[in-house]
């Protein structure tokens, strides 16, 4: 016979300790926790993995540029629905939506500014607002920021992230591609500098006009780059694919990128090539 009874534990009834939520990040590669702030002061990068995530226009420009000296070009162009596009929701609702959840107008911040004090025309695509889709607005403010910088003479650096062309606008959003390359055509001829840096993911139109167009081709660790997804190019040749197909580290054993670069090192890494471009 006991001597002692095994107590009876009883919940606490209103009294559970909840994870407050909003505060704390999963990495999905290694696992590790990570509290939102420690995961904002050091650039969105996991400090266990170094793991890169997805990273706001606003942030990025504040992780490139010198402090002060960016100034936002075209910030008012929108994207209209020019073809009526209805699907589950409409494309004007899409937008709408997009607008309040990431406080932009598109897909792209533009503007000037410098980075370790070279003057340069700069954009930056944000892969929140509707997986950074190339559409009008998006090809028109890439077009007018470089045609900005070859009219005074700068260096462009474009930061790219896409899901590729924008559905909702059909052969519009695919005369883009034209459009920016033949501004980086007339940029070139200028003799002046053109920097791509390409993050993850960086896919379809985008990859297939300016983001592969760079003098210098930079990437961000482990970033997937293509054209077409994987499954697609697999069904089409009917070949087995590298484990590490369309990866940054991929294309740059096979010469398509110049550069894998951490985050925490890009601004030098960008400062140190526009020292060597600069004439001044």
């Amino acid at each position: 016979m006991a001597i002692f009874k095994k107590p009876i534990l009883r919940p606490r009834i209103g009294k559970t300790r909840e994870m407050p939520e909003g505060l704390w990040t999963k990495c999905p590669s290694c696992g590790e926790v990570i509290h939102n702030l420690a995961l904002s002061e050091n650039l969105h990068v996991c400090p266990k993995c170094s793991h890169h995530f997805t990273l706001g226009s606003r942030e990025r420009i504040a992780s490139l540029v010198d402090p002060d000296t960016f100034e936002e070009i075209d910030a008012p162009l929108d994207s209209v629905d020019v073809l009526g596009f209805k699907a589950v929701s409409t494309y004007t609702d899409r937008l709408a939506s997009y607008k309040k959840k990431t406080g932009l107008i598109d897909a792209i911040v533009t503007g000037t500014g410098k980075i370790s004090g070279h003057s340069l025309g700069i954009g930056v695509m944000d892969f929140h607002f509707l997986a950074a889709t190339l559409g009008s607005v998006v090809g028109e403010k890439v077009t007018r920021v470089i045609e900005l910088a070859t009219e005074r003479r700068m260096p462009v650096v474009l930061v790219c992230a896409s899901g590729g062309a924008r559905m909702y606008e059909g052969v519009l959003s695919l005369m883009q591609l034209a459009k920016t390359s033949g501004a980086l055509a007339r940029h070139a001829q200028a003799k002046l500098p053109y920097i791509a840096v390409l993050t993850n993911p960086t896919t379809a139109g985008v990859m297939a006009s300016y983001a592969s167009l760079g003098d210098i081709i930079i990437a961000e660790p482990k970033s997937m780059i293509g054209f077409a997804g994987p499954r697609v190019i697999r069904e089409t040749t009917h070949q087995t694919l590298p484990s590490d197909f369309q990866t940054a580290e991929f294309l740059e054993k096979h010469g398509l990128i110049d550069l894998i670069v951490h985050r925490a090192k890009m601004r030098s890494t960008l400062g140190d090539l526009l020292g060597y471009f600069s004439t001044k």
